[in-house]
């Protein structure tokens, strides 16, 4: 019973991936395909019968290969046939994609009855997908740029090739130090680069200045505020939507310390949201006031990002994590969890994802979850402070305050949370 189970399931495959193949082709005369769906189909079933016959490999492989056979000629016949039709100079559309859809159908067949049943229809929902959206994925690459192929082939050099190579343990002094966990940190600061710039491209880099700074907020709050005070000190006609453009850093500067906290030290998010979330909330709110007194202020200039690969200041972020790891361990074995708060915070004041991820560092139960709330609730305080002294410093007082307020309001909350919610 459970055999033909997996036989229907094998052959429900071959019709799913044949049904798309099918409707792809449609327009094709009968006896011109190499397989629609109801060969599809077949193929599955094949499939199936030899994964079911694996015990007998000499039988399964022969089906194997006689299917393997039957679409490679197939396939070959059409090559001929199209190559013989065409006219002189004209452009073909010879595709390879149904014969590799063929063979992954019989690859699929077989896994569905060897045991494999996720496995099997997640693959084929996925193989369905992909070969749906031909269209979409031709246009998109039509778009693309060499810059944009770059990033692309670095990112997964980072993300893919590199960081599950190194070693996932600690080592070093005071054990501060796990490989792993330390590319981790190029990887997220190269991640959030990365989305910045896919942002960025979607929008367009003249669709405002708030897009812009929601986008750099993503991966530096404090550049992309830096930036924008410098703006408003030559451009004070555009000081509305440069301080809304401020305040929306921010807040997605909490959004992300939140994400990050979730993703990296999920032990400490439950009090740190119920602390940052107001914050979030009066940028936000800030942000809407000034951007409604902006609405009669002429279009903003265009607000450069930075280079989505600038692999170099991520490794030196990494190093910087490494040696402030070093440091908390020190710090915690002399001092305990009052030596680690100060050290984070002061850290932070600068970068709070530093902070984040050197609690990652810790050793287990080093730090109780609402204790950690607390610490990380302190470099995300003074970050905010800094930023605010940026836009004073920068723009001057006269300009800056209107930019800071929404800064100094967000970082004001901060305690009261953190007292109300004791």
């Amino acid at each position: 019973m459970i055999l033909l189970r997996d036989l229907a399931l094998a052959l429900a495959i071959g019709l799913l991936i044949g049904v798309e193949r099918g409707w792809h082709l449609r327009s094709e005369p009968d006896g011109s395909r190499v397989a629609g769906l109801r060969t599809f189909g077949l193929i599955g079933l094949a499939g199936g019968l030899a994964g079911m016959l694996a015990a007998q490999p000499l039988i399964a492989a022969a089906i194997a290969i006689a299917v393997c056979a039957v679409i490679v000629i197939g396939y070959r016949s059409e090559v001929t046939e199209t190559s013989a039709t065409s006219a002189p100079g004209v452009n073909t559309d010879l595709s390879a994609t149904s014969a590799i859809a063929a063979l992954l159908t019989f690859a699929l067949g077989a896994l569905a009855v060897l045991g494999f049943t996720i496995a099997a229809l997640t693959a084929a929902t996925a193989t369905v997908l992909l070969l749906s959206q031909r269209r979409a994925l031709h246009d998109w690459l039509r778009g693309l740029t060499e810059t944009d192929i770059q990033a692309v082939v670095r990112f997964a050099v980072i993300a893919c090739a590199i960081w599950p190579l190194l070693p996932d343990r600690a080592m070093g002094p005071y054990q501060a130090w796990n490989p792993r966990d330390l590319w981790l940190v190029v990887v997220i600061v190269c991640g959030f680069s990365f989305a910045g710039y896919i942002a960025s491209r979607r929008f367009g880099a003249t669709s405002g200045i708030i897009a812009t700074a929601a986008i750099g907020g993503l991966y530096s709050s404090t550049a992309v505020t830096a930036a924008l005070a410098q703006r408003l000190r030559g451009e004070p006609a555009q000081a509305p939507v440069l301080a809304a453009g401020i305040a929306v850093a921010s807040a997605v500067m909490f959004a992300r310390v939140v994400i990050l906290t979730a993703v990296l030290v999920p032990f400490a998010l439950p009090r740190l949201a119920v602390i940052a979330a107001p914050g979030a909330v009066v940028a936000l709110g800030f942000a809407g006031w000034q951007w409604r007194g902006a609405r009669t202020a002429r279009p903003p200039a265009e607000v450069k990002t930075a280079n989505p690969f600038a692999l170099l200041p991520a490794i030196g972020f990494a190093g910087f994590v490494a040696v402030l790891a070093l440091v908390v361990r020190w710090a915690e074995a002399r001092y305990g969890n009052a030596g680690i708060a100060v050290l984070l915070a002061i850290t932070g004041a600068m970068d709070v994802d530093a902070a984040i991820v050197t609690m990652r560092g810790l050793p287990g139960g080093a730090i109780d979850a609402d204790t950690a709330g607390m610490i990380l609730s302190l470099p995300v305080f003074l970050n905010t402070l800094v930023k605010a002294a940026i836009v004073i410093a920068t723009a001057g007082w006269h300009l800056g305050w209107r930019a800071a307020l929404p800064l100094v309001a967000s970082a004001a909350v901060l305690p009261i949370a953190l007292l109300l919610t004791r």
